[in-house]
């Protein structure tokens, strides 16, 4: 059996290319399903974030599993396939089992985050393979294959410090609305969408004494939970124009699968604000934000991928534990390929994770 994976990232392709494959949260299941259904693939798990697509499939043969891979991608977004061949060249990648095996774990354990060492993608992660899972696309190898991520994600953080410092994407937002403020007690902020990420990045800014918080979602409910949470401010989603007035900072992190937020909409209350600067932090995949609204006067715009340049600055830490990951992680791709491998490494593979896994981890 082999395991294959193929996908495309931040570190391969511009948010535009990224954003035409995103899958919503409530795609996942059936989409991995329909992947598991094609001919050659006999299991599959789809990872879609903000900074990556990856499709994981378990088959017996790697030609005709890249292939239904291929008729999967292109059954999605053929039209877009179809006219840009070279530029999907060059951002998606094929990885053969050991490189699966291996890319996966450091997904996991954030070796291969924006944010070297993030811990928002493991739950990510985590939640793909739970719709997969759900949605009846998994079986043996791709269940055993996972929970084994998960385990050496958890290895990795209890034994290293990788995660040591602000990791996740939402404060690195916050750092960047600090950078820009100063001090931010006097800012009022807004935040459209109420999920995950919105929920990280408002902690954040709680954390660094911003003065109001407003969150604006599709559900009511949602929005007045996380706004309850932190003492700020819920607003209808359809009505959180009527708070603009006051608002400083803007973070997206909805996900609609189009602009929430036009140029069209923000320039004629811009006119109203006297010259007091808007800046907009756009944390979605799709982009919550029109990459115009940059041109209005006193608009300052960063989507997810001008967010890198933050996060170049606290790496060094990070980077200096890179070496101990990698050990671990190499140690795990040897002990589940011999697995996949056969009867025999099935057996190594069971006295390696009871000897080696933390006390309370199931491997």
């Amino acid at each position: 059996m082999q395991i294959l994976c193929l996908g495309l990232s931040h570190h391969t392709a511009p948010i535009e290319l990224r954003e035409k494959f995103a899958f919503t949260e409530g795609e996942l299941g059936a989409a991995a399903l329909q992947l598991a259904k094609a001919p050659g693939v006999g299991e599959a798990v789809i990872v879609s974030t903000c900074n990556r697509v990856e499709l994981y499939v378990a088959v017996e043969e790697s030609t005709r599993g890249f292939a239904a891979i291929d008729d999967f991608i292109a059954s999605r977004v053929g039209s877009f396939t179809s006219s840009a061949p070279v530029a999907l060249a060059s951002a998606f990648t094929r990885l053969p089992t050991s490189q699966s095996l291996r890319h996966l774990f450091r997904v996991v354990s954030g070796l291969e985050s924006m944010v070297l060492g993030e811990t928002e993608i493991l739950g990510q992660v985590k939640k793909a393979y739970q719709a997969a899972q759900l949605g009846g696309a998994t079986g043996r190898h791709l269940n055993k294959f996972f929970q084994r991520a998960f385990n050496v994600a958890k290895e990795v953080r209890t034994n290293t410090n990788i995660t040591r410092g602000s990791v996740s994407v939402g404060s690195v937002a916050v750092d960047l609305a600090e950078k820009l403020f100063g001090k931010l007690a006097e800012c009022h902020v807004m935040i459209l969408g109420a999920g995950e990420m919105s929920e990280l990045t408002a902690g954040a800014l709680r954390a660094r004494g911003v003065k109001s918080i407003f969150v604006a979602n599709r559900s009511f409910d949602r929005a007045a939970a996380l706004a309850l949470s932190m003492g700020g401010k819920a607003v209808h989603f359809d009505q959180w124009q009527n708070e603009f007035h006051d608002v400083d900072i803007l973070i997206g992190s909805t996900a609609a699968p189009h602009h929430v937020l036009t140029a069209e909409k923000l320039a004629p209350i811009m006119r109203t604000r006297r010259d007091r600067p808007l800046f907009c932090i756009d944390l979605a995949v799709p982009r919550d934000i029109e990459p115009a609204v940059n041109d209005i006067d006193g608009v300052y715009l960063y989507d997810i991928d001008r967010l890198q340049e933050i996060a170049s600055h606290s790496m060094n830490i990070r980077r200096q534990e890179l070496t101990i990951c990698e050990e671990m992680i190499e140690r795990h791709v040897v002990e589940f390929g011999d697995w996949l491998n056969g009867p025999s490494g099935e057996s190594a593979l069971r006295y390696q994770a009871a000897v080696s896994a933390p006390q309370g981890v199931k491997s």
